[in-house]
């Protein structure tokens, strides 16, 4: 039997998974992130080469087994020069399996929409978009760093928190439950106290200050029309991205379905609802993922290498 590898990277988790040429998944494995902006390039496909064989082993596959594998990577498709670095260490380390290598939020495409036309938006830790056009032609917004982009991702959300705290806590805002739920959570004497936390907890660690965005959630479950506003604003910014891959792209219906990802969809309703109705407004149909992002990637695999 003929097998396929698919796998979905990311700056704070890792999915492999194997199948035949149905695409479902026969063996899975989870591993940590894989950035190369963290880890740095010969360390991110030493990880890979070396999960991957554990998932073979695992499934008792061997490597002359497998016809194709795709990897989707976090800012893959951002530097030519690391780009093309990437392919051939990558080509080496999986030899004699052939490797086809997309950004990560393009084989999160063709798992939520099945490699049907439409688009795909991720808010996990960053936020990014993809989108494919009738025509094949593909598209990609946001994405472009946690300094000055990423908005509506967790990050952003976490840092508005932050941001509202601040505000409720000297009174430019009214006090609304993030303020309790933070002084307990931060185990905060004095409100002040709170800049000293996070210079030494939360501003040097990306995935911290997303992981903030969930007081955030909990606030506005509790009642925190302030906090319950952020949610709000992230779905503009989302939809944003939105609106700006389906201006580039020409699509064979007038309502195009937009798929989604990502940590911040886990708040629910809470950010479901307005970025529904924003979605709705550029008409587009906003559908649960179909597949994993996973799944998505053995789809790739399976398309590419039987071309």
């Amino acid at each position: 039997m003929t097998y396929w590898i698919g796998i979905d990277g990311g700056g704070t988790k890792t999915a492999f998974a194997l199948s035949a040429a149905d695409g479902v998944p026969i063996q899975t494995l989870a591993t940590t992130g894989c950035s190369y902006q963290v880890l740095g390039v010969e360390a991110v496909v030493n990880i890979l080469r070396k999960d991957t064989a554990r998932l073979l082993s695992q499934a008792g596959v061997e490597w002359s087994d497998c016809a194709g594998c795709c990897i989707g990577l976090p800012c893959y498709g951002e530097n030519p020069e690391i780009d093309s670095f990437i392919v051939k260490q990558m080509e080496k380390a999986f030899a004699p399996v052939p490797v086809h290598i997309v950004n990560d939020a393009e084989v999160g495409w063709a798992g939520s929409l099945e490699c049907h036309e439409g688009i795909h938006v991720v808010a996990g830790t960053g936020s990014i978009a993809f989108g494919r056009g009738c025509d094949g032609q593909s598209a990609r917004s946001g994405g472009w760093d946690e300094f000055y982009g990423d908005e509506g991702s967790c990050y952003w959300v976490g840092r508005q928190a932050m941001s509202l705290f601040s505000k409720e806590a000297d009174g430019r805002v009214p006090k609304g439950a993030l303020y309790d739920i933070v002084r307990k959570e931060c185990g905060l004497l004095r409100d002040f106290y709170f800049t000293h936390v996070v210079k030494e907890s939360y501003a040097p660690y990306r995935t911290e200050v997303a992981a903030f965005q969930k007081y955030a959630c909990q606030a506005a479950e509790a009642g925190d029309h302030a906090a319950a506003e952020l949610y709000r604003e992230a779905a503009r910014e989302l939809a944003l991205m939105v609106r700006a891959i389906k201006k580039q792209l020409r699509f064979s219906t007038d309502i195009v379905d937009v798929s989604y990802f990502g940590g911040l969809f886990k708040a629910g309703e809470l950010i479901l609802k307005p970025f529904r109705e924003e979605v709705e407004a550029l008409d587009c149909n906003l559908k649960p993922p179909c597949r994993t992002a996973t799944e998505g990637a053995l789809l790739l695999a399976i398309k590419y290498f039987n071309a």
